[in-house]
């Protein structure tokens, strides 16, 4: 049991055409939901910490929360740094114990993406850390967005190239039209992912894992839930699961998953509430959130086409 690489699930995820989950934590009971379905799926697995779930958590609560998973499942799991935005936070994932950070210069010019993304990976290489990039904007298309808005938001994949070589980063995260949250394609139409876009870039650099974020599929059966009980998410609406698959059979093997699990475990609390609302123990209404997670990673697990991988 150990905190693990993702190369060897990248090469071998690549070669057998799955991606690997990759789920966000912020409590014990995500934690255990998770490792507990990975554990009975047989499957690889990646537990991503954000720079808002080491404030609310705690860089060192979570790293023994998942430290306790690995001794209770016997699991080895990638911990991996979610979003980092500069070169201290990475810095500080990687002396910490992390085993993969993702740094995140999306926002910045290619240039200075490049240059921030080398600094962190030059760092991380040296400790025996692997590195995501990102590069493109990540939100929704709407049908009617003009072709010169659509390239401004989707990687470009001469600049993919140019990242790659220039930082030597493990994997990269693109933008083919998913978007974070539970809105993702609200008034936008019907949900579309650029196909087109992953195959071009595919193509420019062969065999290299690229990474999917904002792929939750915003579950309708979740949200009726929350909406029954005092939820207020009209319009809430995520990514197709068979595009998903589609993206996974690709050279997509990393897929993030969180707005899916946080549904899971807000459905369940509220109908726990609603359900008995003299209820004040809260082993009774977070068991059953935590069951609800375990049965959403199980599916996830299903429509990667990871289970029986690990």
């Amino acid at each position: 049991m150990a905190f693990i690489s993702s190369k060897a699930l990248f090469e071998k995820a690549l070669k057998e055409g799955y991606a690997v989950g990759a789920f966000n934590v912020n409590n014990m009971e995500i934690v255990q939901g998770i490792t507990e379905a990975i554990k009975e799926k047989n499957a690889p697995l990646i537990l991503q910490v954000s720079a808002g779930a080491r404030k609310y958590a705690k860089h060192a609560y979570l790293i023994h929360l998942i430290q306790a998973a690995m001794e209770d499942t016997g699991l080895d799991i990638v911990l991996h740094l979610d979003h980092g935005e500069d070169f201290q936070i990475c810095k500080s994932c990687i002396d910490g114990g992390f085993s993969s950070v993702m740094i995140d210069g999306s926002k910045h010019p290619l240039e200075e993406n490049i240059r921030l993304t080398k600094q962190v990976v030059d760092y991380a290489h040296s400790k025996g850390v692997v590195v995501e990039a990102e590069l493109g904007r990540l939100k929704g298309i709407e049908d009617s967005i003009s072709v010169s808005e659509k390239e401004a938001i989707l990687t470009d994949p001469d600049e993919a190239v140019r990242l790659v070589k220039e930082t030597r980063c493990d994997s990269l995260a693109i933008a083919i039209g998913t978007s974070h949250g539970a809105y993702k394609f609200s008034g936008a139409g019907e949900p579309k992912l650029y196909f087109d876009r992953l195959k071009e870039i595919q193509d420019k650099l062969p065999g290299y894992p690229l990474v999917l974020h904002g792929a939750s599929s915003v579950l309708p059966e979740l949200v009726e839930i929350c909406n029954q009980h005092g939820g207020k998410l009209p319009g809430a609406k995520g990514v197709p699961e068979p595009a998903i698959t589609k993206a996974a059979s690709m050279n997509v093997c990393k897929v993030n998953i969180d707005t899916d699990l946080r549904l899971a475990m807000t459905a369940t609390i509220r109908a726990e509430f609603d359900r008995t609302p003299a209820n004040f123990d809260p082993r009774n209404y977070l068991g059953p959130a935590r069951e609800a997670i375990k049965k959403v990673v199980a599916h996830k697990i299903d429509i990667l086409g990871c289970a029986n991988k690990a």
